[in-house]
């Protein structure tokens, strides 16, 4: 994983422990898409380019089941991201 999470699973509840196994695999989702996309964009062998975009999609699915179950585990991250969207589209109307 190319991103670094502290994690002391000694000292979370099991409903703590399942949220954070949750965010990382986010984490790590996104970390796969970022490589992949940064590798599509530098190879210029389009069968090479195509696959590891393939690929990149395939890891935004994962990012989205990750999220879909973390969003059952916690009513406040369902609440803020509910709440953070109200806010770009606040912030973005033209």
């Amino acid at each position: 994983m190319l991103s670094k999470t502290p994690l002391n699973i000694d000292k979370l509840s099991s409903e703590d422990l399942d949220k954070q196994i949750l965010r990382l695999g986010i984490i790590a989702e996104l970390d796969a898409i970022n490589l992949y996309e940064q590798l599509a964009a530098m190879t210029s062998n389009e069968s090479i380019k195509k696959v590891l975009l393939d690929i990149a999609s395939e890891e935004k699915t994962h990012v989205g089941e990750f999220q879909a179950l973390l969003l059952k585990l916690d009513a406040d991250q369902e609440k803020e991201l509910v709440k953070g969207s109200k806010e770009v589209e606040e912030l973005t109307k033209q």
